[in-house]
């Protein structure tokens, strides 16, 4: 995307993150759900004329992804390689998600600097040999405290996040001292509370942590798929502390000095809340020890559930996204999710919700809208915008309430990560503004051939479109490809320029389209939903 004008060159950019995402499989819902709430975080903050650097990218080291390989009869590599291309890069494509870089953990743009991060630290004296034993979940790739497990019925331990039984695992290791970090983190965290969000999750974090934290193994000996260790190539880096890095090395850690202080750190970790205490605990631990920048925040969104499940490939329950938008689109994909679940919280996804939602908030309130406007503007005034004349007590609430709109959604999903409020906060313009056109009754007004009753016909309907012109630049960050389609119905694109170079935050100012504009009925926005397939 494009940079806007306003962009300071030198300035710190707004750096957001999702997860680097384990490349085992195909990616589901849950995986989406993320990487579009940071592609509509940033894509709004870029609206804002900021600098914005949005990351994602793929997790392709450690033993969960060597044995999906093996069981695949291809190397790891070759495994990494054929889903990255394949499966995750073409989805993001798909989805609309602007991007500006897509880090993969076996480049060496990003092996070499790890190397180099944990020798440092190593030369540092904050790594040490010892030797573990323990229980191990793959999935997670995680080392468990006996207190996190849960017992199935025959009394075998599982792993609370994939119902499977657990390895104890008994190998030699190199230790970073993240014991030693318990008090600096815990005077962090006091210092800057809004670090975590949510508040369940700071809760969860600083009880974690004030019980007092053991050293962290940082090294695997019993494989071999990972960053060897650069003073033991006995030993593989574990897996979480070469994942974590990639937030460094993808913008310059160790390579390109400018670039990394133009970003680093972000701003923003967008992660799933079973990986709360990597992010929250062991990276601002380990920057810590290397005297390097800690995040600005680190925000755990829930999990996506169908039947009460966590959707995960492993439990069944993964949906492909391109099931959704091939029955909703791409748009309203986007939208839906954002919208139905307050980030931050579980929230359950069903086929008869998003299709009422679909049916009820984007077809009759936004879409309808959007066409009767336009049929108006060129049934009335063959399809040139007319002017307002005089605005009267219900276009002045109609100004208001814009204003209230920007000002919310602004707050909301900008600073505050609350999709779904600046979501509501737009539509309650946009039912505003339905109502308004319900209440002024322009078919009737039209029947009226004096001066006056054109003069106000004229007025109803270039309230009715500069609405929609303020309502196009707020919902493109969240629906890029509608909202195009609206802007160039509105002839904004001739009189107004770019929608992309729209500043969000002045869309409240009245008056912006000009009269004039040509106005045309295109394509339905959210045409009407047609019987899903049966099996």
């Amino acid at each position: 995307m494009a940079a806007t004008g306003s962009e300071k060159q030198g300035a710190k950019a707004f750096y957001v993150t999702t997860p680097i995402y384990y490349v085992n499989d195909a990616p589901h819902l849950g995986h989406a759900y993320t990487t579009v709430a940071g592609d509509v975080l940033t894509r709004w903050h870029r609206q804002r004329g900021e600098k914005v650097w949005y990351l994602t990218g793929t997790d392709e080291h450690g033993q969960k992804i060597m044995r999906t390989a093996e069981a695949n009869n291809v190397t790891p590599q070759a495994w990494c390689d054929k889903l990255v291309e394949e499966a995750w890069k073409p989805l993001w494509e798909h989805l609309n998600i602007a991007n500006d870089d897509f880090i993969r953990t076996t480049q060496k743009r990003h092996t070499d600097r790890v190397q180099e991060f944990v020798q440092d630290l190593y030369d540092k004296g904050e790594v040490y040999k010892g030797g573990y034993e323990g229980p191990y979940c793959v999935g997670c790739e995680e080392f468990k405290l006996p207190g996190d497990l849960i017992e199935a019925e025959d009394g075998t331990k599982l792993c609370p996040v994939h119902k499977k039984p657990v390895e104890i695992l008994k190998e030699e290791n190199y230790f970073f001292k993240l014991s030693e970090y318990g008090p600096k983190l815990l005077e962090f965290y006091e210092s800057n509370p809004g670090f975590i969000q949510p508040e369940s999750a700071r809760n969860e974090v600083l009880n974690f942590v004030k019980q007092g934290l053991e050293d962290l193994s940082i090294s695997r000996s019993t494989f071999d798929w990972g960053i060897p260790v650069p003073w033991d190539d006995k030993h593989v880096i574990y897996v979480w502390i070469d994942a974590l890095l990639n937030y460094a090395t993808a913008v310059g850690y160790g390579a390109d000095q400018a670039k990394f202080d133009e970003t680093f750190p972000a701003n923003v970790h967008l992660i799933g809340k079973d990986i709360l205490r990597f992010h929250a605990i062991i990276w601002p631990a380990m920057l810590m020890a290397q005297g390097l920048p800690v995040p600005g925040r680190v925000a755990a969104n829930g999990w996506l559930m169908v039947g009460g499940e966590k959707m995960s490939k492993s439990n069944l329950t993964g949906i492909k996204p391109q099931d959704l938008t091939s029955h909703f689109g791409v748009d309203a994909y986007r939208w839906y999710f954002l919208r139905a679940i307050a980030f931050g919280q579980d929230g359950s996804f069903s086929w008869e919700d998003f299709t009422a939602r679909y049916t009820s908030e984007l077809a009759n309130d936004y879409g309808n809208l959007a066409s009767r406007v336009a049929a108006m503007v060129g049934k009335y005034f063959g399809g040139a915008l007319p002017a307002s004349t005089a605005d009267g007590d219900a276009e002045k609430a109609i100004h208001e309430g814009l204003a209230k709109a920007v000002a919310t959604a602004d707050a909301k999903i900008g600073e505050e990560l609350d999709f779904q409020g600046g979501i509501l906060a737009i539509f309650d313009f946009v039912k505003q503004v339905n109502g308004y056109i319900t209440e002024q009754e322009p078919w009737k007004v039209a029947k009226d051939e004096s001066e006056e009753g054109k003069a106000r016909l004229a007025t109803i309907l270039y309230t009715a479109a500069e609405s929609l012109r303020a309502v196009a630049v707020l919902l493109n960050a969240i629906m890029p490809e509608t909202s195009q389609a609206l802007w160039d119905s509105l002839g904004a694109e001739a009189s107004l320029g770019a929608l992309s170079a729209q500043p969000v935050q002045s869309s409240a100012t009245w008056g912006q389209l000009p009269a004039g504009a040509t106005v045309t009925k295109g394509a339905v926005l959210f045409p009407r939903l047609e019987e899903p397939k049966k099996d």
